[in-house]
């Protein structure tokens, strides 16, 4: 029998409907008695865990930068918006109007600091979760 490559696998599974691919899985664990739902078990144990594993589940490792209202120097607020994201000039107005709004999304925690520091100092509002 001659080797497939992984393309040509690959080009196999992509004309199976769902049905014929989750057959095949089944009949792949159970030839080579193995699990495809390994992925799951990695992360069971960190959920579960308690006490200091508990701890550390907890811990956030990335932040939102949300803001609250744009204060007295709303053009200010609107610049730093600009500087911190790409937005064009409507976008960041726009976002800036429509408070509260998410300015950064899932950054690390010393970006969302930073980015917190200068709209407060342009005089605007800011929450970091």
């Amino acid at each position: 029998m001659a080797k497939l490559s992984q393309d040509d696998l690959l080009a196999q599974f992509e004309e199976m409907t769902l049905i014929e691919l989750s057959e095949f899985v089944k009949a792949f664990e159970e030839k080579f008695d193995v699990t495809a739902a390994a992925a799951v078990a990695v992360a069971g144990p960190a959920a579960v865990g308690g006490g200091e594993g508990g701890a550390a589940a907890e811990e956030q490792d990335e932040f939102d930068v949300i803001l609250e209202g744009a204060g007295d120097k709303k053009i200010q607020v609107i610049k730093v918006v600009r500087e911190l994201t790409s937005l064009g000039l409507k976008e960041a107005k726009d976002l800036v109007d429509g408070t509260p709004k998410p300015v950064l999304e899932k950054v690390a925690k010393e970006a969302a600091e930073k980015a917190a520091e200068s709209l407060k100092a342009a005089g605007a509002s800011v929450t970091v979760k």
